[in-house]
């Protein structure tokens, strides 16, 4: 089976077995500056090299899972619009499946992670969960008594719910949002903003948090409070056991969860208090959730912790 989680930066996928267990893996850079057509090209020419390799190991893939950010009507198999890509109701599935010559299903790839982290990961044995992608954008998936709820492929733009009244402007067009606040890419902008100098990613300004920097301090406390703002949102209207935080900067685990439970904690009153946890598939929850995806569109079920299989 062939996994692919295409992402606004970059693109990771697998070969995978039955039980969803990677055999081989290969990532590579999402051209959003090719536009559409060229994210597709580089979609399908990943995916192709991807099934050779699933035939130097002695294995025939019989389909493939691809998720993709934004909107996504998975029973029509389209990329109904995405902000970070560029691409407007776009029938992916049927585009990918004409080009491999085998069964292509697509779907959302945070609601694939939150699936993945349900079946595999740290939402494992829980009904209710909030998985929370934070990266280049951020996104969710809810999982209500198992199931991941879609709402016509809408469910999950928490990046854009206000939580500012002063931020850059989001790339929806709109200022305040959360994504503006606390995505990856918008505070390494912000640091980089108020310092003067330039940062590559996150990852670098949390490095300079443990430091003790100021700048870097305000700016990831900024983005704490915005993300406790929006989880409080969260737990009041949709009551999660428990919220998974995934994405490139849940990497920073402590660092970012514990002010983040203790800023959370302070805004609840008499709502289900839900557990923090750090994703348990870390950065590669989508492309395990494209597997389980896969698997669907093989008409097969994906045996977790089994013995495996053929891909």
């Amino acid at each position: 089976m062939i996994a692919l989680d295409v992402g606004g930066t970059s693109m990771k996928g697998a070969v995978v077995d039955r039980a969803v267990r990677p055999l081989t893996t290969a990532d590579g850079p999402t051209p959003r500056h090719q536009g559409p057509g060229g994210v597709v090209d580089a979609i399908t020419r990943l995916l192709r090299h991807l099934e050779r390799e699933a035939l130097r190991l002695g294995r025939q893939p019989v389909a493939a899972g691809v998720v993709v950010p934004g909107i996504v009507d998975e029973p029509a198999q389209r990329a109904v619009a995405s902000v970070n890509l560029g691409w407007r109701d776009l029938p992916l599935g049927s585009v990918l499946t004409d080009a491999m010559g085998l069964p292509v299903r697509i779907g959302h790839d945070v609601r694939a992670g939150g699936l993945a982290e349900g079946r595999l990961g740290a939402a494992r044995g829980v009904d209710d969960a909030l998985f929370v992608a934070i990266g280049t954008g951020i996104s969710a998936a809810q999982l209500v008594e198992g199931r991941a709820l879609r709402a016509g492929g809408y469910a999950g733009e928490l990046g854009h719910l206000a939580v500012a009244s002063a931020a850059a402007q989001c790339a929806c067009g709109r200022s305040g949002c959360l994504e503006a606040v606390a995505s990856a890419r918008a505070i390494a902008s912000a640091y980089t903003l108020r310092s003067g100098r330039e940062v590559e990613g996150a990852e670098e300004v949390g490095a300079l948090v443990a430091r003790g920097d100021p700048v870097a301090c305000g700016v990831w406390e900024r983005a704490v409070e915005a993300l406790a703002e929006a989880f409080a949102a969260c737990a009041a209207l949709l009551a999660p056991e428990v919220i998974v935080v995934g994405g490139g900067l849940s990497r920073a685990g402590a660092l970012l969860l514990e002010p983040l439970r203790i800023a959370l904690d302070l805004r609840l009153s008499c709502q289900r208090r839900p557990g923090l946890r750090q994703s348990a598939l870390g950065t590669r929850a989508g492309c395990l959730g494209a597997g389980l995806l896969g698997w669907k569109a093989a008409d097969a079920s994906p045996q977790a912790g089994g013995t495996g299989g053929g891909p």
